[in-house]
């Protein structure tokens, strides 16, 4: 999957709202009253980290009062629909994954949205890689010992942050190219997931980089591969799954801003400039980084070329492997 860093890059050209040329006139009369940022996993997973970090600069930087409000469930789509029924004046978005916008449509009976037709996108936020972590009872210290213990009669059970999550869509493709018997057994975001890991309950997680990698320096979980196309500069031990005998694999998660279509573009404009600040601000940034992350950001219409590409990908990933869920 394809990785970039948008934000020095938008800046070069002038695309950057508050830094070169605006996209297009911003909003004088917006925001009037609170943001409702909505995310659809559950507290401390890496969507939770996304957004609090994102609020907080945004209530530093713009004065704005910015309100986390966590709605897990349904592969993120309860939290989508919530945000399809605010009222379309922008101060309701949506910190929305790759599952929500690119996969969700194509793996459920009826999602109940369109990304191309009922969403605008306002930005890209960040991109990190997955890692497949195991609990220390589990004898395997490669993906290859990982997989051989896979390919059992009973398989490997392990835990992603939900349905059409990028965990789940990395472990189909790992399943795919493998061979192995990887059961997927999805929980209502990665913190959750996680703390089953951690108390022995479930052997092996595909997990946010941001979720274990704070575990992972502990010593609590092992660390076998991670899903990017390269290694991660933060943890720049642990080998691509490429790497470990599948070359071309890749996988990574990222988050975007996206509000409701019917939302003025004027108004996404102001956003689009609020959102962009915010993740220019260094100590965002740095944040980010800690956790594992490539904070992006761009334009509006970076992010909807971007969704295109990534749609292409996983609906043929999810045709492939037979993916469906309610």
């Amino acid at each position: 999957m394809h990785r970039r860093s948008l934000i020095g890059a938008a800046a070069a050209a002038g695309l950057l709202p508050g830094v070169g040329r605006a996209q297009s006139a911003p909003s004088p009369a917006f925001p009037s009253k609170q943001l409702r940022l909505l995310v659809g996993f559950a507290p401390g997973g890496g969507g939770d980290i996304v957004a609090r970090v994102l609020a907080a600069e945004l209530t530093k930087s713009a004065g704005l009062s910015v309100l986390v409000d966590n709605k897990p469930g349904a592969g993120g789509n309860i939290a989508t629909r919530e945000m399809l029924r605010a009222p379309p004046d922008g101060h309701t978005v949506l910190l929305a994954t790759l599952g929500m916008l690119t996969v969700n449509p194509y793996a459920m009976k009826d999602a109940g949205y369109d990304p191309r037709t009922d969403m605008a996108p306002v930005c890209l936020a960040v991109d990190f890689s997955n890692v497949v972590v195991v609990h220390p009872s589990v004898p395997a210290r490669s993906l290859a010992e990982y997989l051989e213990l896979a390919r059992r009669p009973e398989g490997m059970d392990y835990g992603t942050a939900g349905v059409g999550s990028a965990g789940h869509l990395g472990g189909e493709l790992l399943k795919a190219r493998s061979g192995a018997r990887l059961n997927h057994v999805p929980f209502r975001g990665g913190a959750p997931a996680m703390n089953d890991l951690l108390a022995g309950h479930i052997p092996s997680l595909i997990a946010s980089a941001p979720t274990a990698t704070p575990f992972m320096r502990e010593g609590r979980i092992r660390a076998l591969a991670v899903t990017g196309a390269k290694r991660s500069p933060f943890d720049p031990g642990v080998p691509t799954i490429a790497e470990q005998g599948f070359p071309g694999y890749a996988a990574t998660n990222w988050y975007g801003v996206v509000v409701s279509s019917k939302v003025p573009p004027e108004i996404v404009a102001t956003l689009n400039a609020l959102v962009n600040r915010a993740l220019a601000a260094p100590e965002v940034r740095a944040a980010y980084a800690q956790q594992g992350m490539e904070t992006l950001g761009g334009t509006s219409a970076e992010a909807a070329a971007h969704m295109a590409r990534e749609t292409e990908i996983w609906k043929k990933v999810v045709a492939d492997a037979g993916i469906r869920f309610e």
